[in-house]
Formats: structure tokens, C-alpha cells, sequence
């Protein structure tokens, strides 16, 4: 909105510095620092009204080191994430960019079905919460709307470099992608469907819809499944969305997009506005939820996260990155799949089965072992560190 009202002042009356909303840089310096200001100063607002109408986390008594002390901690915490970023996303974005229009979405529809989560566990005490099938119907439905919007909307377009390699084409509807670590990077989900004939292409939908759709429900569970300890999830999740930011940044920039021989995406460069107040709004949450946490994200938060983190990869067309740049998400989830999986196979008569891991998702491995959660938490950003920095190698490495 202010945006809008800036640029108008600027083309009607040369209002003194009304042409700075104009530059991407200062609408997400701002942004950052907005959100940031929000979090902070909604936060402790959030917090109280959490404990008044009694919000508070039920702990399992599951024998970690600490765990006791954190019953009663206020959960629901995701809405200072939410809040910390829309508001400033509202404010300083060009609201009918189809990709902000796409993630404000997410943001909603996730956090929508993660406060629903939260509700039922806290205050109707029903430790399923919101039944999974539901939970699953909310993530697909989602997932197809992002799906069918990318695929069908006539603003979601790329440019690539002509054979010449000093030129753009035209912009151009695609289902391509990005393969990291290959040398002909680029796959074409029409592809899979070739052997169709000419007319393939008009059916990609079919299957780039469904991919989108597995890729939101997973990275989104993923989150979940990772906030388990204090800053766990809004500092890994911190370091993937600055990372997508970035790849924002280049394939939004025709010059960099040049320099670098990556697919130019008009118009996706908005995005940093939305990635600048995200980023902002989860090291505002972190403020709060450090060791030891004053507010916990739930599902509230878990939920968006994941949505945002997937939607996002696939705005920049980086969704095939994700094991590598989500790689603590992938491994908290590879831990509780391998555990499930190998106590069913190993089960006895008696129902007792062996277990690979002494507790999962991995970081309550670690607990076990007699980490305390401040190290397991710090070791892991590290190693999002690293993910993130593969990451980027890989726009030159192919």
C-alpha cells in the first residue's frame, strides 16, 4: 500500500524521496527491518495473550533433559511469524504481482490450518489435533491452486538466452526447472510425457500439478516434523528462505541472470520484498523462542513454513533443490521414516521391535545421547550453513 501511495506522490507532485519505494533494495531493507519491529513488538503482546487464555504447551513425559520445565510454555507463536510478515509484505509489495498474490496465500492457508492444529490439541485436549486426513485435504488443496495458477496464469513466464548466448528470447509460458549439478541444467515436466506425441505439451499440467502438490504436503510436513527444540525450525527455515531470496534476486535480474546463464523470470524479483519481511519476522520469533523458549511456533508457524519454503522454490524454479538446501528438514523426516519402518520389520510377537535411532525426529536422537539442545540446535544451523552454500555453488557448478 505504501508503495502504491509513494508512487503516486512521486509521479504527481516529485514528492521528495517518494522515488526510493521505487528501487527493490530499500523496499527490503525496510521490509527486514519492519518485520522485525512487529515480531518484537507484537510479540510479548502475543505471549500474554497466550497465557491468558491458557495456550500453553502438554508436554510428554518422554525422558529428555529439560522437558518438564517447558509444559505450560505458550504455543501458537507462528502468528508473530504470520503478522511480522504480512504486514510489511501488505505495505511495501506490489500486491497484484501474481507470485506475492501466491504467497500471501500460503501464508494464510497454512497458518489457517496449523492455528486449527494448535487449537484442538490445547484447548479441546485432543492430542491428534486436527485429524490428519484433514490436515492432508488442506495441504493438497493448496497445493493445487499453486500448481494450477504457475501452470495456467499468463503473468508465470521465463526468458532464456538465445543460442547466441548474448540475447533473451521472448518471455514464454514453460513447466520447466532447474536440475542442480548437471551440465544441460534445465528439465521440462512435459518431458515425461513425450512419447504423447506433438500435442504433450498441452497436457503438462498432468503432471506438473500433482508435483507441485506432493512437493507443498512434504517440505511443509517436513517442517513440522523439525520443530521439536527451541530455534530449531525458525533458524534452519531462516537460512533456506534468505537462500531462495537470493536465487530470487538473480533470476529476477536480467543482468545477473545474463551474467550467470540462468533462467530470467520476469517480475519474480518482488519476491525479495516478501523474502526480506519472512526472514525478518522468523529472527524476530527466534528473539522469543531461543533457548529457553518463551513461546513455542506449533503448528502455526511449522505449517507456513514449510508452505512458504515450497512455494518459494518453486516460484524461483529451484524445487529439485530442495534435498540439498531443506537437507535438515529431509533428514528429520528420512530418521522418523527409517525408525517407523525398521520397528515394524523387527517386531516380534510381543509387539516389541528394534530401533535404529534411540528416539526420532533426529535431533531427540541427539537429546538422548546427552546433547543439550542448545549444541544439537547450533550444529544444525551450521549444517544449514553449508546446505545453503552448496546451494548457491551450484548455479556455476554444472
Amino acid at each position: 500500500m505504501l508503495y502504491y501511495l509513494f508512487d503516486y506522490l512521486e509521479r504527481a507532485y516529485q514528492f521528495p524521496g517518494a522515488s526510493l519505494f521505487a528501487y527493490l533494495s530499500f523496499r527490503s531493507a525496510i521490509a527486514i527491518i519492519f518485520s522485525l519491529l512487529v515480531t518484537a513488538v507484537l510479540g510479548k503482546r502475543i505471549i500474554a495473550m497466550l497465557q491468558h487464555y491458557q495456550m500453553g504447551e502438554s508436554i510428554r513425559d518422554l525422558g529428555l533433559a529439560g522437558q518438564k520445565e517447558k509444559a505450560g510454555t505458550p504455543t501458537m507463536g507462528g502468528l508473530m511469524i504470520i503478522f511480522g510478515t504480512l504486514i510489511p509484505v501488505l505495505l511495501l509489495t506490489k500486491l497484484d504481482n501474481i507470485y506475492i498474490i501466491l504467497l500471501i496465500v500460503t501464508t494464510v492457508w497454512m497458518g489457517i490450518i496449523g492455528l486449527a492444529d494448535d487449537y484442538l490439541k490445547i484447548k479441546r485436549k485432543d492430542k491428534e489435533g486436527l485429524k490428519g486426513r484433514f490436515k492432508i485435504v488442506g495441504q493438497v488443496t493448496l497445493g493445487l491452486i499453486v500448481g494450477a495458477t504457475l501452470y495456467f496464469h499468463p503473468g508465470v513466464t521465463i526468458k532464456q538466452q538465445n543460442f547466441d548466448g548474448e540475447s533473451f528470447l521472448q518471455e514464454e509460458k514453460s513447466t520447466k526447472t532447474t536440475i542442480p549439478l548437471l551440465k544441460n541444467n534445465e528439465f521440462d515436466y512435459s518431458d515425461i510425457i513425450s512419447w504423447a506425441g506433438d500435442g504433450a505439451k498441452d497436457y503438462a499440467w498432468l503432471i506438473f500439478i500433482p508435483a507441485v502438490i506432493f512437493i507443498v504436503t512434504a517440505v511443509s510436513n517436513g517442517a513440522n516434523l523439525t520443530d521439536g527444540i527451541d530455534g530449531l525450525a525458525a533458524g534452519t527455515a531462516s537460512i533456506a528462505v534468505l537462500t531462495l531470496g537470493l536465487f530470487a534476486w538473480v533470476s529476477g535480474n536480467i543482468i545477473f541472470a545474463d551474467y550467470l546463464n540462468v533462467m530470467y523470470i520476469p517480475e519474480v524479483s518482488e519476491v525479495v520484498v516478501f523474502v526480506a519481511a519472512f526472514v525478518g519476522a522468523l529472527v524476530g520469533f527466534l528473539w522469543y523462542n531461543a533457548f529457553p523458549a518463551q513461546v513455542f511456533m506449533g503448528d502455526t508457524g511449522s505449517l507456513t513454513i514449510g508452505g512458504v519454503i515450497a512455494v518459494l522454490a518453486l516460484i524461483v524454479r529451484k524445487e529439485l533443490l530442495i534435498p540439498v538446501l531443506c537437507g535438515v528438514f529431509l533428514i528429520e523426516n528420512l530418521s522418523v521414516i527409517l525408525q517407523v519402518s525398521y520397528f515394524k520389520y523387527t517386531k516380534n510377537r510381543q509387539g516389541v521391535g528394534k530401533r535404529i535411532f534411540k528416539m526420532a525426529p533426529l535431533h531427540h536422537h541427539y537429546q538422548k545421547l546427552g546433547y543439550h539442545e542448545s549444541k544439537i540446535v547450533s550444529r544444525f544451523w551450521i549444517i544449514a550453513i553449508m546446505l545453503a552454500i552448496i546451494s548457491l555453488v551450484t548455479l556455476k557448478i554444472r
